[in-house]
Order: structure tokens, then C-alpha cells, then sequence
């Protein structure tokens, strides 16, 4: 991210952000354990409810990456006539990046951990080259390699949701859609524009039977769904009156409403109720005390929420493997433990963001980081960690 980008940000979304990254962080430290099941007796219905509902709040970043993404590509509804190959190839070097650094770093400690002993399901096999290149390539998934760290999934996912809009748009302009002019400010069309009309369509499509399927669950088309919902929602917040605005919330509504209808599944109606209420929110003008109203460590965690969700399962393993030569039992030394994993991985995504995701985008710097995970992963499988 530019410094000029950053000075655009909405402080309401980042602290969104922080709640839901703080709460995917709760659901590792609760799936992954050994400090979970020593803390459990002392809580465990919060400790069952960060367990199974905790990754849930993964549906609130993909609503948020569409309606972001509807901010990029087409504030007003007809796509800005941009090459979509520079854009993709700018997506993926700003997700790669700090991701690389993160990659490297994660085989680095599981290497570690599993030399001083610390036997548990969270610990890695040593990688392979292919299982190393496919993360690289961000395809592990598609290829059914063992993830390198939790979480690495959805970046995956967020690009193939991004390249999949990116090219739709760019397909609609080609087939005779209008393309927003050179004013950004320019005023959306009254009624819906090819390229949206293809955003509903997968909206549904994703929603109504792709998302049923779970072997799809590679794939963006089983998550379109949600992402789309967000991109619903900015139309809905920034069109040009009530009317259009209305119509946006009746095909927000009509469209959860089958989905959860033909079945239903906690976490699309998340992604719903969450679309919705950030369209209403978006939509309202609240009071300039409202607007300007934020808790800062909220904000500043939010900002750094993606740096923070890429490093954490690094740091929790750490001191998962720390806290289990310590202290292996006791629960009130290991719920400490959790609450220390929680700060340490803050802590690090805080530096991982300034050290890398802040800084100006490069095609030699992630090409650097890239061989340096291949460097790191070299080290792992000859067993030289």
C-alpha cells in the first residue's frame, strides 16, 4: 500500500477488520492447541465457541474484499477501461509480498519447534519442492498440497476472487458494455450495467448451488458469493438515489433469502447480515461526531489486519511449543499463554506490515522474497534447521 492509499482509509472497515482477525487468531489458538486444551476446563464453552465459530468470521473479510473491490474496479458500475492483466499482476504482488516473508518465517519456526521436541498435529512434515512452489504460486490448495501454515488458503481465494472480477469486467466491456469515463466522480448509471447484471449472476449462482458443493471449496466460485454480496453492498451505499439504492437492498435480500431457503449455512447468513448492515451503515450520513469516532488500537490493529493474520500462526506455534515444555499444565498459566500468542502475533504483524507491506510495491523485491523462501525451504527439506 502507497502512502497516498493509506491516507484513504475508512476507519469503521479497520476496525471491523481487527474484530474479525483478532477472532480467526481465537479460533487457531483454540483448534490447534496444547494450551487450549489445558485452558479449556477453565472456560470451556468460550473456548468451544472460538472453536467452532471463530473461522466464521473469515465471511466478514470476503464481504469486505467485494465491497473494496467494487471500489477499484467499478465505483460507479460500468468498469474502468483498465488492463486486466496489470491488474491482477498488482494483486498478486501486493498479497505475495508479505505472504513470502510470512511463508519463510513459518518454516523457519516449524522446523525449529519440531527439533526441540514439540510433537503435536499443528507441526509440519518438512516441505517439499513442489509443496513449496505451489504455495509460491498460490495453488496448494488446487493441488491438494498440505498447507505450510493455517490461514494461506484464503489468499489463494482473495486472489482468484479479485482475477475473477477483474477479468468478468474486462469481458463486459469487450461485449459491449460502457466503461466509467476518466472522472472518478462521474455519477453511476440508473440502472444496472452489464458488469453488474454479471455480479448478481455469480452472486446467486455461488450461492445458490456452487457454495453447496464443498469439493469446490478450492475454488472462487464457492466463495463468490460472499464476495459479491459485498460488492452489492457498495453499489447499494453509493448509488445515485433511494430508488436504485432500494433496488440494491431488494436483490441483497431476495438473494440470501433463496440461498438460506434451499439450505441453510451460519456462514452465509453472516455474509449476508454483514453485507447488509455495511450497506445500510455505508449509506447513512451520521452525524460528523459519529463519523470521525473510532477506538485507535482497533484502527491501528485493522490496518495491519492482513500482515497480522499471515504471521500469527508462526508466532502461535512458537509459543504453543514455549508454553509446553514450561508449563503443560495449568489453566490459568496457559489461558496467559493464549492471551501472549494473541499479543506476540499482533506484535509481529505490526513489524511484518512495516517491514514489508507498507513499503512500495516491487516485482525485484518479491522476486527476493521468493527465493528466499525457496532458499529457507532448501535448508528444511536437506535438514540443515
Amino acid at each position: 500500500m502507497t502512502p497516498a492509499a493509506a491516507t484513504s482509509r475508512n476507519a469503521w472497515i479497520d476496525q471491523v477488520k481487527a474484530v474479525a482477525c483478532l477472532l480467526i487468531i481465537g479460533h487457531h489458538l483454540a483448534f490447534y492447541g496444547p494450551m487450549s486444551d489445558a485452558a479449556r476446563p477453565g472456560a470451556p464453552a468460550l473456548v468451544d465457541w472460538f472453536y467452532d465459530y471463530g473461522r466464521m468470521a473469515v465471511q466478514v473479510f470476503l464481504v469486505l474484499g467485494g465491497y473494496l473491490a467494487a471500489r477499484g474496479l467499478a465505483p460507479a458500475g460500468a468498469p474502468r477501461a483498465t488492463d486486466p492483466m496489470r491488474l491482477i499482476g498488482h494483486r498478486f504482488a501486493r498479497l505475495a509480498l508479505p505472504y513470502c516473508a510470512a511463508l519463510a518465517l513459518t518454516i523457519l519456526v516449524n522446523e525449529a519447534v519440531r527439533e526441540f521436541g514439540f510433537r503435536h498435529e499443528s507441526v509440519s512434515d518438512a516441505p517439499t519442492w513442489d509443496q513449496i512452489l505451489a504455495h509460491l504460486l498460490l495453488v496448494q490448495s488446487i493441488g491438494g498440497w498440505e498447507s505450510l501454515s493455517a490461514g494461506v488458503w484464503y489468499v489463494a481465494i482473495d486472489f482468484q476472487l479479485f482475477a475473477l472480477c477483474a477479468l468478468w469486467f474486462w469481458l463486459s466491456l469487450r461485449l459491449g458494455g460502457t466503461a466509467q469515463g476518466p472522472d472518478r466522480t462521474s455519477a453511476a448509471p440508473a440502472l444496472p450495467t452489464l458488469a453488474q447484471f454479471g455480479v448478481i449472476a455469480l452472486g446467486c449462482a455461488s450461492l445458490w448451488w456452487w457454495n453447496q458443493a464443498e469439493k469446490l471449496d478450492v475454488w472462487a466460485l464457492y466463495f463468490v458469493g460472499a464476495y459479491a454480496l459485498g460488492m452489492m453492498a457498495w453499489w447499494a451505499a453509493h448509488s445515485p438515489n433511494v430508488l436504485a439504492r432500494c433496488g440494491w437492498l431488494a436483490a441483497m435480500l431476495a438473494c440470501g433469502a433463496i440461498a438460506l431457503t434451499l439450505e441453510w449455512r451460519d456462514r452465509i447468513a453472516l455474509a449476508w447480515a454483514a453485507a447488509l448492515a455495511l450497506a445500510v451503515c455505508s449509506a447513512v450520513h451520521w452525524p460528523e461526531a459519529w463519523r470521525r469516532a473510532r477506538c485507535a488500537p482497533l484502527a491501528w490493529i485493522g490496518q495491519r489486519s492482513y500482515s497480522i493474520f499471515l504471521i500469527h500462526f508462526a508466532v502461535c506455534l512458537l509459543v504453543n511449543a514455549v508454553w509446553s515444555a514450561l508449563w503443560p499444565s495449568g489453566i490459568a498459566m496457559n489461558a496467559l499463554g493464549m492471551l501472549v500468542a494473541m499479543a506476540c502475533s499482533v506484535g509481529a504483524g505490526a513489524l511484518l506490515y512495516r517491514g514489508v507491506e507498507s513499503r512500495q510495491l516491487s516485482w525485484m523485491r518479491l522476486l527476493s522474497w521468493q527465493a528466499g523462501v525457496l532458499s529457507v525451504g532448501a535448508l528444511a527439506i536437506k535438514g540443515l534447521l
